[in-house]
């Protein structure tokens, strides 16, 4: 998800110190919700890209819909 260098700086210092910064994490969630996925657990923080924009990386794993 796309943020700023400031909180991106912020979301992997907290990392680093094993927490967790609550509001990217919930967007996560969000984004994965909007996409019609059920988050089956709590998103991961993976990292932070270099580009720009600069984007939040997260691993969320979901529940597989059963096919008819």
């Amino acid at each position: 998800m796309e943020t700023d260098r400031s909180t991106a700086r912020k979301v992997m210092a907290l990392h680093l110190a094993g927490r967790a910064h609550a509001e990217s994490r919930e967007a996560a969630r969000e984004w994965v919700w909007s996409h019609g996925r059920t988050p089956a657990a709590d998103p991961i923080f993976v990292g932070v890209t270099n580009g720009e924009p600069v984007h939040l990386l997260y691993d969320v794993e979901v529940h597989l819909e059963a096919g008819p």
